[in-house]
């Protein structure tokens, strides 16, 4: 009876303590590894990287399924170290997100190409450089491939044309050298990503021609932007046949011959960028591109020729920048009636006469640049609300001092506006939110690659992208309380970076998962700008308020972990206290009645001293079992007699 007992309680003992682990230890033992290797490959790692459960213990920036880690997203931690080899130990990962580590820095590993249930590979602003290595075409899942930002050397590797799932390739601003790389017999190329949508090159060191095999009408690109490298030979003519095309930049290389006469096949074609080569010929036709916004052909080698008389017939125009082309001949009027004009850049040409500007204007037209023609007469009339600069044409050789003489050009600028409250002044290192609330924002730039706007003084463009973030903060359910934009401006590369603060809510600052969300919600394209944007990324800046301003409320967040952790280990020993008590009081008292029903129990037969057995206690019967016992007082059985009466056997 003692042993059953004993064993029933210590298999309860046991299942208890299966449920504690099943509830504390969730993490699969090579997965641990792998996240213990990045830990001891990095500094600055989460506060709550302790402990041997990363699963369990949720592990900021660490998601799970049934025990193996799925996702890691740690952008804006301020990581330094390098990228582990050992990561290939996690098999089931599926996104990895590193954005904006600056100090992340070494070599992709090979290894990385163990990763084979990667869909998202995301390292954009960090500090990676060397090679990408040929092993990430082994990344046959992935979809979503971000790279740029970075200082990665060497050629583009062929292997990506192995990722038949791919939808966004974006390896731009990097040291990228050699060429675009097409396939050839067993050799993979970027040709072969049928379903890619954006091909993002722009920004490296690319060379060599563009090769017609990389274009086909079966691609499904949109977006094609290989501006700012060193390209060089002919466009060619096959890029015509990629009828999905949307947004086309092949501006800032070496290009050079004419520009192919079927480029107008490009319908869907809304921005289109071939400025700043060594383009010759004549000019483009580029009659039925009618959704066209933003054309650029500016600082090319055209043959001379008059103003082309399809321009005015895209309807959609809003930008017309054609600054040294070889024009020549006048303007015609009816090209500033295009209703959503708002910049016309035509500096440096052999325009000449009369610069007649019609009466039925576009209400959005912001500037007109002409300077450095042979335009010899302008009307100006009275409250004209565009900027018109006329410096170095002829009407501005006798010393008037007519304003569209000047060649200063009125500077944009935008900022938020408070939401109907008064700034609040606010202590070190904080800033007043649009709600008026003093907090650490998260800070950072956001860069279109292809705005179809030029217009950088119209707040309703930055009111819309405002509503569109909160939109999409709030649909992801982030500490959100408000954003704000400011300083809108064209860089060099002709793209447009907006200074970007994103408040919390509820409190002053973000916690790392606040972050960490934000993040990960502009690093992988989750956020869609309004489409006048266009192409665009985000550049964060390291968030160093994790807990506060103060040193003080950095230590009371670490001593919450510590008492937190102290608590939970706390609950295990007690709870197993508690079971192991049980166990033994339960054991006692089975002893205690055995040893009443058994007056030998204490004697140990063993030992051989001749005491006497010492009785325990005392057996207490109903005279009901003395009468059966005793066979109803027999005389039989008696076997003495006492100062207490007969003593009986049975």
């Amino acid at each position: 009876m003692v042993v059953s007992l004993a064993m029933r309680i210590q298999l309860c003992f046991l299942v208890v303590w299966i449920h504690i682990l099943a509830i504390t230890a969730w993490t699969n033992p090579d997965d641990f590894a792998a996240l213990q290797s990045l830990k001891d490959s990095w500094q600055n790692v989460p506060p709550n990287w302790a402990g041997a459960d990363p699963c369990g213990s949720q592990w900021e920036g660490i998601g799970c399924r049934n025990s193996r880690v799925i996702s890691i997203t740690l952008s804006s931690m301020s990581l330094s170290g390098q990228l582990s080899g050992d990561i290939q130990g996690l098999s089931e990962l599926q996104t990895l997100d590193l954005s904006y580590n600056k100090e992340l820095t070494g070599s992709l590993p090979q290894s990385i190409g163990k990763l084979t249930k990667l869909s998202n590979l995301i390292l954009v602003g960090c500090g990676f450089s060397g090679p990408i290595p040929d092993s990430i075409g082994s990344l046959t899942q992935l979809v979503f491939l971000s790279l740029n930002s970075n200082n990665f050397i060497g050629r583009i590797p062929a292997t990506i044309g192995y990722l038949s799932k791919l939808y966004w390739l974006d390896l731009a601003d990097n040291k990228l050298t050699g060429t675009l790389p097409v396939s050839s017999g067993s050799s993979p190329g970027l040709d072969m990503l049928l379903h890619t949508k954006h091909f993002h090159f722009g920004k490296n060191q690319l060379s060599g021609e563009i090769p017609a095999r990389l274009f086909h009408s079966n691609l499904t690109l949109i977006h094609l932007l290989v501006e700012n490298n060193q390209l060089t030979g002919n466009i060619p003519d096959t890029l015509g046949l990629v009828q999905t095309m949307e947004v086309l930049r092949l501006d800032r290389n070496s290009l050079s011959g004419s520009v192919p006469q079927n480029l107008n096949n490009l319908t869907h074609v809304n921005e289109l960028h071939i400025s700043n080569n060594n383009l010759d010929g004549l000019l483009p036709n580029l009659t039925g591109m009618n959704v066209l916004n933003y054309l650029d052909m500016s600082n090319n080698s055209f043959n001379a020729s008059d103003f082309p008389s399809w321009i005015p017939d895209l309807q959609s125009l809003t930008t017309v920048a054609m600054e040294n082309t070889g024009l020549q001949g006048l303007v015609p009027a009816k090209l500033f009636s295009l209703f959503q004009l708002q910049t016309v850049n035509m500096r440096k040409n052999r325009l000449n006469g009369t610069l007649e500007i019609d009466s039925a204007y576009s209400d959005q037209l912001q500037l007109i640049d002409m300077q450095s023609n042979l335009i010899d007469s302008f009307t100006q009339r009275p409250g004209y609300p565009f900027q018109i600069l006329l410096a170095g044409n002829p009407v501005c050789n006798e010393g008037t001092t007519q304003t569209y003489c000047v060649q200063a050009q009125q500077a944009d600028s935008y900022s938020t506006p408070p939401e109907n409250c008064l700034p609040t002044e606010c202590s070190s290192d904080q800033i007043s939110s649009p709600t008026c609330k003093c907090a650490f924002p998260y800070t950072g730039n956001l860069v279109f690659r292809a705005p179809s706007f030029s217009n950088l003084g119209n707040k309703t463009t930055y009111e819309t992208l405002q509503k569109s973030l909160m939109l999409t903060f709030q649909n992801r359910q982030l500490p959100v309380d408000s954003v704000s934009l400011s300083n809108p401006t064209k860089n060099l590369d002709d793209y447009l970076v907006i200074h970007l603060q994103v408040f919390p809510s509820s409190q002053d600052f973000f916690n790392r998962t606040g972050v960490s969300g934000i993040g990960f919600v502009l690093s992988n394209q989750t956020f869609k700008p309004p489409s006048t944007f266009g192409p665009f990324f985000f550049i964060g800046e390291g968030y160093k308020y994790f807990d506060g301003a103060s040193s003080g409320s950095h230590k009371s967040s670490s001593t919450g972990i510590i008492i937190g952790a102290a608590v939970g280990g706390s609950v295990l020993v007690i709870l197993a206290l508690i079971v192991g008590i049980y166990a033994f009081r339960q054991k006692k008292r089975a002893e205690d009645a055995d040893r009443r029903n058994d007056p030998f129990a204490s004697w140990d037969s063993n030992k051989h001293s001749g005491a006497v057995p010492q009785l325990t206690g005392a057996r207490f019967f109903s005279f009901e079992e003395l009468k059966k016992m005793t066979n109803n007082f027999s005389e039989t059985n008696d076997i003495g007699s006492g100062g207490y009466g007969k003593v009986s056997f049975h």
